[in-house]
């Protein structure tokens, strides 16, 4: 049983929730709101991109799935949509893990990029099928954008503060696992 709470996984998904949380508590407080002002990045879409392509063995779907249903209800998004959305860019990456592994950061940064702004694009599509009002295309691409330019930054912090890297081919765990 010891053993079982010792494994990282569970320390990194206990770790992701508690960060996904106080992201989220830090996008509801009222900073920076005034009428006009940019929006800031989605640090939180940038952190569960990090750690698929990363460790995607750290962030299970259901996980990723109640974290960003949460974020949709309490931001009063659409419920569902951006959840959808999230879900399967990260199965995506989930699905290229031999190849990601094998990328450089600049290359990766590139197809982060551009799933980013697919994302976006994708979502806001879908919205406008559905003829539901939107903030201006303007305010959507800033934040794409912050969120790519902080995306290194993210990767940097993980890697330094909680020694998240990708695994080299043939690395195995502790318990003989391969990674």
């Amino acid at each position: 049983m010891v053993e079982f709470w010792r494994q990282a996984h569970w320390i990194f998904r206990g770790l992701f929730l508690v960060i996904a949380l106080f992201l989220l508590f830090i996008r509801l407080l009222p900073l920076g709101s005034a009428p006009g002002a940019l929006p800031g990045p989605d640090l939180l879409l940038c952190l569960i991109l990090a750690w698929v392509v990363r460790r995607p063995d750290f962030l299970p779907m259901p996980l990723i799935l109640v974290v960003i249903l949460i974020e949709d209800l309490i931001l009063m998004r659409p419920p569902g949509l951006w959840t959808a959305i999230v879900i399967l860019t990260t199965e995506f990456l989930r699905g290229r893990e031999a190849l990601t592994r094998e990328l450089n950061f600049v290359v990766e940064w590139v197809l982060v990029s551009g799933l980013m702004l697919g994302m976006m694009l994708a979502y806001r599509l879908i919205l406008g099928l559905a003829f539901v009002p939107q903030a201006p295309f303007g305010f959507a691409i800033v934040q794409v954008l912050w969120s790519i330019a902080l995306y290194p930054l993210v990767v940097g912090l993980s890697r330094l503060a909680l020694d998240l890297r990708k695994p080299a081919m043939g690395e195995i765990d502790s318990f003989g696992r391969r990674l």
